[in-house]
């Protein structure tokens, strides 16, 4: 729809009435635009790809902000139907974060176990980055990090509430690291195989969404 510059548009946040939580509103001419995903700023092909299959492909409204340390996509919405929606177009789903909190832990215990210590100690800096780059919510303290490395996400502890702009963001985010540490995608494999830890239907749905997106040729294991 528009490839659009910061100085273009205006960035709101509007609480959401029925879970509280902000959602981030982009202000174009008139119409309101939802997060839908963030690009890092080295990742502008990966950006302009999902924007224009979003676009061209499935037809949705969508605009693809270019600033000069991210790219984000946005899809159009009307106000009311953010209050509409149960969920409020906020949390993604509990299972796609724990699928997700899987994977992050698979690379931290590879990079640990294969690389030592040290490493595993500097990758675990590098995703508090990440974490507080992003503003994921919940994990903006050192503690809170350790802690989603650590923690069982299938042990029946609350996922946080992040976003499937979240999700993508992480999971983009860990595909780069894992290739900086590793120097290859070796890593790939493993961190798709942890997944058979988690119930065959809730496994499933996670996967159908991974290769629904950009990240689904990252993490491919064919």
């Amino acid at each position: 729809m528009f490839i659009l510059k910061r100085q273009d548009v205006e960035i709101t946040g509007l609480q959401h009435p029925k879970t509280g939580q902000q959602v981030p509103i982009l202000n174009y001419q008139g119409q309101t635009f939802r997060l839908i995903n963030v690009f890092s700023a080295q990742q502008a092909e990966e950006a302009r790809a999902f924007w224009r299959d979003l676009t061209d492909n499935r037809g949705k409204a969508c605009v693809l902000l270019e600033e000069t340390d991210r790219y984000s996509v946005w899809g159009k919405i009307r106000l009311e139907q953010i209050a509409d929606d149960p969920q409020g177009g906020v949390a993604a789903a509990p299972l796609f974060t724990q699928a997700s909190l899987l994977m992050l832990q698979a690379v931290f215990f590879d990079i640990e176990d294969l690389l030592g210590n040290r490493q595993a100690g500097s990758f675990q800096k590098e995703i508090a980055e990440i974490f507080k780059k992003w503003k994921f919510p919940q994990a903006d303290t050192p503690d809170a990090v350790k802690n989603w490395l650590e923690v069982d996400p299938l042990g029946g502890v609350k996922m946080p509430p992040w976003q499937e702009h979240h999700l993508n963001t992480l999971l983009q985010e860990l595909h780069r690291l894992g290739k900086d540490y590793f120097g290859n995608t070796s890593f790939v494999e493993r961190a798709i195989d942890i997944l058979e830890d988690m119930p065959a239907n809730e496994r499933k749905q996670f996967i159908d969404w991974l290769n629904q997106s950009p990240l689904g040729d990252l993490w491919s294991t064919s």
